[in-house]
């Protein structure tokens, strides 16, 4: 069974900014897919069974994309 996160993320305004965020979470172990939209200010990840992978882990990549984000509940 797949799990899926929603995130906030402050300061995209256009398509290269979602490649950077993209660039940055893709590369996390245990995502299986992503959408990120500027319009939206969302990122949506789906991980694989039995990922481990922490809210953290998501939030420090985004980070590293030169953004900020937050888990929605």
């Amino acid at each position: 069974m797949t799990q899926t996160r929603r995130y906030s993320v402050e300061g995209m305004s256009c398509g290269h900014c979602e490649s950077a965020v993209r660039a940055e979470v893709e590369l996390l172990p245990g995502v299986s897919g992503l959408e990120v939209s500027a319009e939206t200010g969302l990122l949506d990840l789906t991980l694989a069974e039995g990922a481990g992978l922490t809210d953290e882990a998501v939030l420090a990549a985004v980070d590293e994309a030169g953004y900020d984000a937050a888990r929605q509940s």
